[in-house]
């Protein structure tokens, strides 16, 4: 097709969507890009690059000139390199246990020592030890694993209020979006092993059990520890949401609570050798006589992953 057919189709696609020919538009389609040195010289791809707008009069700094990294296409481009970090650093990861607890939690408390033993535990079983980096029960949890000699690995996040990393850390990430980093613990952790915590700690705990309610993740081991502390929750689970119907008895299949760090450390070797074959046995589905995994025909759902 000659230049003058094709600019004769975009005139005509000009003219039928606004009843006049735009010469500048038909220009912009069909002509290179020419640099403001001359009219006749086309601008190179390192010359678009490389060249930007100059501040009007002298000056260090021209804050307007950065407007375009507060953009969303920048921001996809910021999460593109996130996601890619992430999984540069961690490719090389083998079987590893991420640990969920409030980052408030004192050197001298029990939650903090336990955490410390469990991660001790996790490294002797063969396991890396991945926490979210900070202070708490993520510091106890790592330095257990250091001082063991496993590998400690630690994704922080930025956080409008520092979170400052710890010190046991081999591998150590940060992230700026909550959502990659999230993505990392699932895709990086073989299990989570969840102490006492926060908001933050109930958003990962309920990312994980929708994650296997959903058939978004393989079979997943998730431990609660210390009973005490998750009894109102998982009371009001019980007794609010399965009374409701909302959820079924075999959601809880892989949902274990424990106050023995030996059993959350079992439970992480059972399922990693058998993809959870006896640790459903410990579950709260099991308290609740669900159907065991593996038994769809009499489950409420038979379409359901959890009771496949």
């Amino acid at each position: 097709m000659s230049e003058k057919e094709v600019r004769n189709g975009v005139e005509a696609a000009e003219s039928h969507s606004s009843g006049s020919v735009t010469p500048s538009l038909s220009r912009r389609i069909l002509e290179p890009e020419r640099s403001s040195k001359g009219p006749d010289r086309r601008r190179t791809a390192d010359e678009g690059l490389l060249n930007r707008p100059t501040p009007s009069v002298i000056q260090p700094r021209a804050p307007e000139l950065g407007d375009f990294v507060h953009t969303d296409p920048w921001r996809v481009l910021r999460i593109q390199s996130e996601f890619v970090y992430g999984i540069n650093a961690l490719a090389e990861v083998g079987a590893a246990i991420a640990v969920f607890g409030s980052a408030r939690v004192h050197p001298q408390s029990e939650s903090y020592a336990q955490a410390m033993r469990l991660g001790r535990m996790l490294a002797e079983a063969g396991f890396a030890v991945i926490t979210g980096g900070g202070p708490g029960v993520m510091e106890a949890a790592n330095r257990g694993a250091f001082e063991s000699r496993g590998l400690s690995v630690g994704c922080n996040i930025e956080l409008p209020f520092e979170q400052k990393t710890n010190s046991y850390i081999h591998l150590s990430l940060n992230f700026r979006y909550f959502f990659v980093r999230k993505t990392m613990f699932v895709k990086y952790s073989n299990g989570f092993v969840i102490f006492p915590g926060g908001f933050g700690t109930l958003d990962e705990l309920f990312e994980a059990l929708t994650l296997v309610q959903t058939r978004k993740i393989q079979r997943f081991p998730i431990v609660l520890y210390d009973s005490a502390y998750w009894k109102g929750l998982l009371d009001w689970v019980k007794g609010t949401q399965l009374t409701a119907g909302t959820i079924s008895p075999e959601d809880l299949n892989l949902l274990v609570v424990t106050d023995s760090l030996e059993e959350a450390r079992d439970v992480m070797v059972d399922c990693y050798n058998t993809r959870c074959w006896t640790t459903w046995k410990r579950s709260e589905g099991a308290h609740l006589d669900s159907d065991p995994p593996g038994a769809p025909a009499t489950a409420p759902d038979p379409g359901k992953f959890d009771a496949q």
